[in-house]
């Protein structure tokens, strides 16, 4: 599934679930070896815990970052399956 990402540089997040786990997290534009690298270590690790992790994370004067909005498309993910 894709979600669109609000208020950082990246633009949406291709995102898979698989029995509770990543199975997929891509995020499309933004910082190269941040997205990347946020996609491996969340690659297989379940997802309500990356979410946790991840939400409230701040990127500057922003009250959002790319971790945070990955974390919400993780939630939005759940509540329509």
């Amino acid at each position: 599934m894709r979600f669109p990402m609000k208020g950082v540089c990246a633009k949406w997040v291709e995102l898979e679930i698989t029995d509770g786990k990543i199975s997929k997290l891509e995020v499309i534009g933004g910082c190269d070896g941040n997205r990347q690298g946020v996609a491996k270590l969340a690659l297989g690790q379940e997802a309500m815990t990356v979410a946790h992790t991840l939400e409230g994370i701040h990127c500057g004067f922003k009250n959002t970052s790319c971790p945070d909005q990955i974390a919400h498309a993780i939630y939005q993910y759940l509540q329509q399956g």
